[in-house]
């Protein structure tokens, strides 16, 4: 049977209903209560989320799960998200998605309250995403399994294309076998068990895959509305600007895709692994930073500004690495003159990241500094360092882990236990052995890490020049690091790839990278 859109809960609001009955209900209210009878105490966050399950029928741990997603249980103090979405269940009031009207006329609960009162968000959400399952034809015996709530929850999402709504379905079933443990606004402390779902994706089974990013390949790609940026370039790129979401991730990307927004930006990484989505090209104008469009690639932030629990390390590591690899791509120096925040943009109004980013770290694992200053990395040999070496190849060698994500500390040519640390985790990543020191395998994946062209003879640039290093490690001879792919470094390339059972070709393709990369 259809679930009853009149929730048996605002029977004790009586402000939710009509004169009338609120006059019949009054005189049976009073006939029955205890004249001293005190009113009960407000449910918990924690609470909330297990009486809204139980009032409408929706599995209390997708409920959370999708909450969590969401707003990581924070409403915000009634302020709307980038997508105007409100509360911890982000119930949307914006030109294509009506959310929290929905969970008014759902509820009775006035909009006001649904935007400012978590409890009352969680009760609203709670309808929407049963009236989603309801849409989806979910019978009562179904409803009681999490793995058939796929299509609601992909649904809730709002989505405009059956892709998009595929991925942030994903996300919430990913939370679930994850679990949650959160502390909410209130204090209440709300958890979900980790439970592998083997979820029924129903309609969104065929939903093609997201393809890969055009500009960065670890990116997905999930393309902006056209109506939301320029075709093309008025300027180079020349700065890369940090933004935050104000929202969750999938949020910002749906957002993007809606015609009426007005916004975008080139990509968007999430908060919990550092998933990074592009949705621009960057060839072309994104609309993050008005002043700044013509001549930035912006890059967004799941998280709010005022909640520094969103900026984890997996989001710094991933973000640091696909900012380092568009500098490197277009030229930008590794500086705070070029990697800027949002406030920082002349003629704009926004505040992100804030106070609570993190730019020091950020811009060690980017592998740049606050003056622009990089280290030695070109030598006619590369020594094996070890715990107690010092000098500029420890400072080279320092740089390149902070670059690429391993925390190695201050680049101060001092090989100490951080700088060891941070070796043994890139050897570990790599699948070389884990002894702490740099030796030839570890330099020669140090130092040719990065994106991977192809090139040959006649080539030229950064990538030249990191495969150059890196053969001098891996060969033990000098192979010039001139930036120029001449006849000599063909010839090293081909004793490289015949030394390692590759196609002795002289062309440096993926199975090239990928062994020298891999240390081999």
């Amino acid at each position: 049977m259809r679930h009853s859109t009149a929730p048996v809960r605002h029977i004790r609001h009586v402000r939710h209903l009509p004169a009338v009955l609120v006059a019949v209900l009054g005189l049976t209210v009073t006939a029955l209560a205890p004249t001293a009878q005190a009113r009960p105490a407000p449910p918990t966050v924690a609470g909330a989320f297990s009486e809204a399950a139980a009032e409408f029928g929706v599995p209390r741990d997708v409920l959370v799960a999708v909450g969590y997603g969401e707003s990581r249980l924070d409403g915000h103090d009634g302020q709307p998200s980038q997508a105007r979405g409100y509360g911890v269940m982000h119930l949307v009031d914006n030109p294509r998605q009506h959310t929290l009207r929905e969970a008014s006329d759902l509820t009775g609960i006035p909009v006001a309250e649904l935007r400012r009162d978590t409890v009352a968000n969680i009760h609203g959400g709670a309808a929407v995403l049963r009236a989603r399952a309801d849409e989806a034809g979910l019978t009562a015996g179904e409803r009681a399994r999490p793995a058939e709530w796929y299509e609601a929850v992909a649904r809730y999402g709002g989505a405009a294309d059956t892709r998009t709504a595929r991925f942030y379905a994903d996300g919430v079933y990913d939370l679930l076998a994850q679990g949650v443990t959160a502390r909410a606004e209130d204090g209440s402390a709300v958890t979900v068990a980790p439970r592998a779902v083997a979820p029924d994706r129903g309609s969104y089974a065929d939903a093609a895959p997201l393809a890969a990013g055009p500009d960065y390949p670890a990116a997905l790609w999930v393309p902006a509305s056209t109506a939301n940026y320029s075709v093309g370039r008025t300027s180079s790129v020349t700065a890369v600007v940090i933004h935050v979401t104000q929202g969750s991730y999938a949020g910002a990307i749906s957002w993007f895709q809606n015609p009426e927004a007005e916004v975008s930006a080139h990509y968007v990484v999430r908060s919990s692994d550092g998933q990074v989505t592009q949705t621009v090209r960057e060839k072309d104008t994104a609309w993050h930073a008005r002043s700044g469009n013509p001549y930035s690639v912006g890059i967004e932030h799941e998280g709010y500004v005022d909640q520094p629990s969103w900026f984890t390390d997996a989001m710094y590591r991933s973000s640091a690495a696909l900012t380092r690899s568009i500098a490197d791509r277009h030229g930008i120096p590794k500086d705070r003159a070029h990697i800027v925040g949002h406030v920082e943009v002349p003629g704009n109004d926004h505040t992100d990241p804030g106070p609570h980013w993190d730019w020091n770290r950020y811009m060690e694992l980017v592998g740049g500094s606050t003056d622009g200053g990089t280290p030695q990395l070109t030598f006619a040999s590369y020594s094996t360092l070890r715990t107690g070496s010092t000098g500029a190849q420890v400072s080279a060698a320092q740089w390149l882990l902070n670059s690429q994500g391993f925390d190695a500390g201050a680049v101060d040519g001092e090989f100490g236990p951080g700088t060891a640390s941070a070796v043994r985790s890139f050897q570990s990543a790599r699948g070389l052995s884990v002894d702490g020191a740099v030796g030839a395998r570890t330099w020669t994946g140090l130092l040719s890490a990065g994106s991977r062209p192809v090139i040959q003879q006649g080539s030229s640039g950064e990538a030249v020049q990191r495969l150059q290093r890196a053969l001098t490690a891996a060969l033990a001879r000098t192979v010039s690091a001139d930036g120029v792919f001449g006849p000599g470094t063909a010839q090293a390339v081909r004793d490289y790839q015949s030394s390692r059972g590759l196609s002795a070709d002289g062309v440096v393709g993926p199975a090239t990278w990928s062994a020298l990369q891999a240390g081999r």
